[in-house]
């Protein structure tokens, strides 16, 4: 089972992290990459508001039922097109959601693709 990580840490955290790497790179030094399973806040708030319950609607939707196109998700999940499209757009850019341009007769359809089964926390304190 594939699972990311929503790690919630102080932002102090966030920008000596940030820190050493931006001096990595600007000696030329290589950087340890973090991996893609995981997704970096900065409060419990922020994740809160990031995974909302329409989002979570989404991904389950998605890895259950398997639409052929965002438009076919929206009708599912029986919400407006744009603002479907614009939750995949934000799940897509945190790395939970990939969309693929398949063909479709003579055009290319969205579909989404949910890139893992569970989410874990992992709060620091």
């Amino acid at each position: 089972m594939k699972t990311v990580t929503f790690s919630i840490g102080p932002l102090a955290q966030l920008a000596d992290d940030f820190s050493r790497t931006f001096d990595a790179v600007r000696t030329g030094r290589r950087i340890a990459r973090k991996p893609r399973d995981e997704v970096g806040f900065t409060s419990i708030e922020a994740a809160r508001n990031f995974l909302t319950r329409e989002r979570l609607a989404l991904m389950r939707t998605i890895r259950t039922r398997h639409p052929g196109s965002l438009y076919e998700l929206a009708k599912m999940v029986k919400r407006d097109f744009k603002n479907v499209q614009e939750d995949v757009r934000i799940l897509e850019r945190h790395g939970l959601v990939r969309i693929a341009k398949e063909p479709r007769g003579r055009r290319r359809v969205k579909v989404p693709h949910v890139l893992f089964e569970e989410i874990a926390l992992r709060i620091a304190i």
